[in-house]
């Protein structure tokens, strides 16, 4: 005797009613409880951010030609990379907008990822030119001009606070947002330490001191890289969310449904930071229901697990199989 299938597919529309003599069952979940209204939210912030971020980056280069100080340069470079970063996730919450289409199922969520490990390794290339250039003028010292120095860094401590601040009211949980936050916060650091370098060379005279500060930035760029990097590489490896270990699952399913004998070919990832994707199959005892189990399957993966897209198979072990069969 063959084993039908039952293709549950639940998109808030009512489940397909089951064949009678089927003991297979498919469940696919869209449940898309996001809100458009909080990509709007975070697109709205990101201009905003990306203007007065390219506005003051132009004041800080600037800034940096006329005192000569590498630290002011190092900083404005940063900021380049920021309003890049804050420039392409505007862009990227326009694409993740549009719908999807045959060619692209999942819409365009994912481009935002994409955008984040581009702009990553974008900032490993700006440290090393920081670097390159310190070292060059340890054996070439340049005169460095420290009152126009402390007032453009002065001006870019305020400008960061507002920029972070701006950001600070978007979806903290995109990836996007997190990494663009993260860079804010580097340049705070950076027109920090310009700050300090800028009263040493007033008070002192001691022009390595600029030196100093700007691998300072660099060291702190190279951290804010690697963690945009490893973060959105791993969700383009298709790697596991955070949160979603297949053991834990697996456990979780055991010890909520009784009537479930094995749960396996769990697969967990993510399209985007806010849609994580999880699928697996499950065998159950012979008198339980295949429809019931696949809902409540995919409930609990939503209250438990955040999980609002599952795709989930139920199958019913043969009357008389045993679970060693």
């Amino acid at each position: 005797m063959g084993i039908g299938h039952q293709h549950n597919h639940d998109s808030g529309g009512g489940a397909v009613p089951p064949h009678t003599n089927h003991t297979r069952a498919h469940g696919h979940d869209h449940n898309h409880f996001h809100s458009h209204s909080v990509d709007e939210k975070n697109e709205g912030r990101m201009a905003l951010a990306a203007i007065l971020t390219g506005t003051f980056m132009i004041i800080e280069v600037i800034g940096g030609i006329i005192s000569g100080s590498l630290a002011l340069m190092a900083d404005a470079g940063h900021m380049l990379t920021d309003f890049a970063a804050l420039s392409l996730a505007w862009l990227a919450f326009r694409m993740a907008r549009r719908p999807a289409d045959w060619k692209r199922t999942f819409g365009f969520d994912r481009f935002s990822v994409l955008v984040a490990f581009i702009n990553g390794l974008s900032l490993f290339v700006i440290a090393g030119l920081i670097v390159v250039e310190a070292i060059k003028r340890f054996g070439n010292p340049v005169e460095v001009l420290g009152t126009p120095m402390l007032m453009v860094a002065v001006a870019g401590v305020f400008v960061n606070i507002l920029v972070f601040f701006v950001l600070s009211t978007a979806n903290s949980e995109n990836l996007n947002v997190r990494g663009a936050a993260l860079h804010v916060l580097g340049d705070l650091l950076g027109s920090a330490a310009a700050i300090i370098a800028a009263l040493i060379i007033m008070f002192t005279g001691w022009m390595p001191a600029d030196l100093i500060m700007s691998v300072l930035v660099a060291v702190i760029i190279l951290r804010s890289a690697w963690y945009v990097v490893s973060e959105s590489a791993h969700i383009l490896l298709e790697g596991a969310p955070e949160g979603l270990d297949r053991r834990t699952i697996s456990a979780d399913m055991h010890e909520q449904f009784s009537h479930i004998l094995t749960v396996d070919h769990i697969h967990a990832w993510s399209i985007s930071q806010e849609r994580p994707m999880v699928t697996l199959e499950a065998l159950i005892e012979p008198d339980a229901s295949i429809e019931g189990t696949a809902k409540a399957i995919k409930l609990r993966l939503f209250e438990r697990f955040g999980v609002e897209h599952a795709t989930v198979e139920v199958r019913k072990m043969p009357p008389h199989a045993s679970r060693d069969d």
